[in-house]
């Protein structure tokens, strides 16, 4: 399989409704303690939003949820992996992303053979705080050798002036939050990521 390298990650339909007409191909909706009827209209918006401009959507987390609403990829991170059912993901044909932050939790998602790993944070991050130091770009190229053919995702920190960096360490895909939610001109931000990362696309 292979992802697109610009993988945004947003907290609202609101946001995928906004960026995903720019030409974003591929997006995480990951909204945290959210009241189920809210959150299904979220996913409801961003599905629609996201098949009529041909982008990828991932929701993060309510793997129940996403199913029943008919989505066909999940994240998980290393807790929530451990309480889902991942023969139930499988059955209903769903692609399944991992989160990993060390070599005990990389294992853990190999044995769980994903469709990618997400490795982070490779630099700090402001989004929440993190219980693991950022790995920085050269721990990428180890955990590539390890993964091998399964797409390798960086996350945590990272820039549009940080991605030469990020994929000359053999990441197959850069994650992005608030380097564009928190941008003064969100828009002009993806413009600037998605030129950033047509080198890598083809």
């Amino acid at each position: 399989m292979k992802l697109d390298p610009f993988y945004l990650i947003v907290d609202s339909a609101d946001w995928i409704d906004r960026l995903i007409p720019l030409g974003v191909k591929l997006v995480q909706l990951r909204m945290k303690e959210t009241p189920e009827p809210e959150l299904r209209n979220h996913i409801r918006r961003s599905k629609a939003a996201c098949a009529a401009h041909h982008c990828q959507l991932i929701i993060n987390d309510y793997w129940r949820i996403a199913l029943d609403e008919g989505c066909d990829f999940i994240h998980l991170g290393q807790e929530d992996l451990a309480d889902a059912d991942r023969s139930a993901i499988r059955k209903a044909g769903a692609r399944l992303g991992l989160s990993t932050h060390d070599d005990a939790e990389l294992d853990i998602a190999l044995a769980a053979q994903p469709d990618y790993l997400a490795l982070g944070p490779i630099w700090p991050t402001v989004l929440k705080q993190m219980k693991w130091e950022q790995q920085g770009v050269a721990k990428l190229q180890t955990w590539k050798a390890k993964a091998g053919a399964i797409p390798l995702v960086a996350i945590g920190g990272i820039t549009v002036e940080r991605l030469d960096d990020v994929f000359a360490h053999q990441a197959d895909c850069a994650a992005v939050v608030t380097d564009i939610t928190r941008n003064s001109d969100p828009e002009a931000r993806t413009r600037q990521w998605l030129a950033k990362t047509e080198k890598w696309r083809g």
